[in-house]
């Protein structure tokens, strides 16, 4: 399994980013992405942005992710507000993954 982390652009040039997370500094490859610019945020994969997103997205995910550490750690976390966007509903296969008789039926074509 790999996990996302949100990174900040700190320094940008044609297919890479240098980018800051915590006090850490990684080369990120953009080519999925296209041009940044510095203050952007991204959501990374194993060296590669996968995503430009806002930062309210880019905290709720680095919130995620420390509750999640401080879970491994054994330490207190406040679970409810750190994963607020999945209390209280279901999750949800996406479409593609559901079974035929599960999934959405298509729209007719006007």
């Amino acid at each position: 399994m790999c996990i996302g982390i949100p990174m900040q652009v700190v320094e940008a040039g044609a297919g890479q980013a240098r980018c800051r997370s915590g006090a850490d500094i990684h080369s990120i490859d953009t080519s999925l992405v296209g041009d940044v610019a510095p203050g952007t945020w991204l959501m990374t994969f194993l060296g590669a942005a996968r995503e430009v997103m806002s930062a309210e997205a880019a905290q709720r995910s680095l919130a995620a992710l420390a509750a999640l550490d401080a879970v491994m750690r054994g330490e207190p976390a406040d679970l409810d507000a750190a994963f607020a966007d999945l209390i209280g509903r279901e999750p949800r296969l996406p479409d593609h993954l559901l079974p035929d008789h599960l999934r959405p039926t298509p729209e007719p074509e006007a």
